[in-house]
């Protein structure tokens, strides 16, 4: 499990059928992330459904 599994921006595209993130990197975020070297996404959000409830309350 990777850290986008677990943000706001991983989304499931019906008709591609896949996940894919909607966030757009730069060129050097993007070389980053695909060489596998140590990258920490700038735009990283937890998805967290109960923090929408907590401001409702």
């Amino acid at each position: 499990m990777s850290a986008c599994d677990s943000c706001v921006y991983y989304v499931y595209d019906d008709e591609e059928e896949l996940y894919s993130c909607e966030c757009e990197l730069d060129q050097d975020e993007m070389y980053k992330f695909l060489m596998g070297q140590e990258f920490a996404c700038p735009y990283y959000r937890l998805d967290d459904e109960y923090e929408v409830v907590k401001h409702q309350m």
